[in-house]
């Protein structure tokens, strides 16, 4: 088959994880059939146009890892790929569709139209510029074509309006939801050309698609209202329409209305890939990367959220994604979702990721803290606590204590662990690590278990507080594995450290 599908998101502000989403499927579909993944930039509303946000689309699936074959960011056969470089195109199709009589030219001002939805709003009802009220507004159809060529010569700004025809049964055909049918008495006129000499998102949405060859246009359901529009362009330029695949909306969490954009940190967790901060307010708004996240887990969730594989695996790689992946098993209904799967996604993908890869994120995180460690020590260090880790920033958290002897202690720990006899019975032990030479963990695990039985002490006592002693609080890997991580030596100081500040203390 062959597909060719584009992902063409606006630049008026970060990348909304829905969108991830949709060009994710629009990447998986493509990659499935061997087809090609278009990356286009729709910039044809330049009131809204926020800088930095194209660099931001482009940095943000790079980081994702699934390429564009074609795009702003790589060039091809039907460039260019940005809409504000295809402008001269657009004016030329505008007038096709008048030439034609499928399009007409208005004149109406703000002013006009303004005071028409205030007259219909005195009388309880909701202007809208359709069939039935065209004929009564300042336009091409209701002026004679002397006075309409007049305006036009004299400069008077004018938009270009689509024009329905009347009381028709306007067919889309949907490859999940199935035929959506809609009279066009009930559409309005939608404007298709600015008086700015810029299109509207749907002129240059169809031509481009058209020209770029697209076969299936795979998008959000809010653009189901427009598709009736779309539908009808096609066929008034006389051109094969592609197929359409109107994508569920992600919910939020409760799933009480539509995960947008200003969700970002309110609930909790992100909503954009990266971290984004506005230009003109200078307001940051958090990322999946830098929250900690790896790309395969974001990939991963969104695949999931509104597609369902029909089977139990949850955890699926982008190849397995590709295989698996179809518009047939896509959900009509919202996919709410979930922040604590989400985390528990990142845990899976953590397990499976290579050492030598995690071992980056602490690095990074100890060199923030003005500590330089050997590369077979922070693999070492990962090994024994990405268990505990959910995000990649956590690793500084969980094993800080491995690179750094603790400066305070967990008071609640040590109000129900340290006793009077504490430091003698530390002592013991420190004399015991001492004797194994070279150092065993196992041995030294069993003779310090040996010892506390002998000389009957408390087992859970005595191991929390040299825990304690180490890392500060109740919590961490194997004991006996970060004594052998920190040296006996430095276990033997961290403990007449704690010893100094407890027994002082008390």
């Amino acid at each position: 088959m062959n597909p060719r599908v584009r992902f063409a998101p606006s630049p008026t502000g970060p990348l909304h994880i829905g969108g991830v989403r949709t060009a994710l499927y629009n990447y998986l579909f493509a990659k499935q059939h061997g087809g090609t993944f278009i990356l286009r930039i729709e910039d044809t509303d330049q009131t809204r146009f926020v800088p930095g946000t194209e660099e931001y689309i482009v940095e943000a699936f790079d980081w994702l890892g699934f390429a564009f074959d074609e795009g702003v960011n790589v060039g091809g056969n039907y460039g260019p790929y940005k809409q504000s470089e295809r402008k001269p195109l657009y004016k030329q199709y505008a007038q096709q569709l008048i030439d034609d009589e499928w399009a007409y030219y208005a004149f109406d001002t703000p002013d006009q139209l303004d005071a028409k939805r205030k007259e219909y709003e005195a009388g309880k009802k909701n202007f809208q510029y359709d069939c039935t009220t065209r004929l009564a507004m300042t336009n091409s159809l209701s002026l004679s074509k002397e006075e309409t060529e007049k305006r036009i010569a004299s400069g008077e700004p004018f938009v270009v309006r689509f024009k329905f025809p009347e009381n028709e049964e306007i067919l889309v055909n949907d490859l999940i939801r199935g035929e959506v049918r809609i009279n066009s008495n009930l559409l309005d006129d939608k404007v298709l050309f600015k008086s700015d000499g810029m299109p509207t998102y749907h002129l240059a949405n169809i031509v481009d698609d058209h020209l770029m060859e697209i076969t299936h246009v795979i998008r959000g359901e809010e653009w189901l209202p427009s598709a009736p529009l779309h539908v009808m362009l096609y066929r008034a330029f006389q051109w094969n329409a592609p197929a359409f695949a109107h994508l569920p909306l992600l919910l939020k969490p409760d799933g009480n209305g539509k995960l947008s954009k200003r969700d970002g940190d309110r609930l909790g967790f992100p909503v954009f890939p990266l971290q984004w901060t506005n230009p003109e307010t200078q307001e940051t708004s958090s990322g999946y990367r830098e929250m900690g996240y790896l790309p395969d887990t974001v990939i991963n969730i969104l695949a999931l959220l509104g597609w369902n594989p029909g089977t139990e695996q949850e955890i699926l790689s982008l190849d397995e994604l590709i295989k698996l992946f179809s518009l047939d098993k896509i959900s009509k209904s919202g996919a709410k979702f979930d922040p604590e799967k989400a985390k528990w996604f990142n845990h899976q993908y953590i397990q499976k990721q290579p050492v030598a890869e995690l071992a980056k994120a602490l690095d990074s995180q100890l060199k923030e803290h003005k500590i330089i460690a050997p590369l077979k020590k922070v693999e070492w260090a990962v090994v024994m606590i990405r268990e505990r880790v959910n995000f990649l920033t956590e690793f500084w958290e969980q094993g800080h204590f491995l690179f750094e002897e603790p400066e305070s202690y967990d008071e609640q720990v040590v109000k129900k662990r340290w006793k009077e006899n504490t430091p003698d019975q530390l002592h013991g032990i420190l004399n015991i690590l001492s004797s194994i030479i070279p150092f065993d963990k196992v041995k030294a695990h069993d003779e310090v278990v040996a010892a506390i039985q002998q000389n009957e002490w408390n087992l859970g006592q005595v191991m929390n507080c040299l825990r304690l002693s180490l890392v500060g609080a109740a919590k961490g890997p194997d004991l006996f594995e970060i004594i052998k991580f920190i040296g006996v030596e430095e276990t033997g100081k961290r403990v007449e450290k704690a010893i100094e500040k407890l027994t002082m203390n008390g």
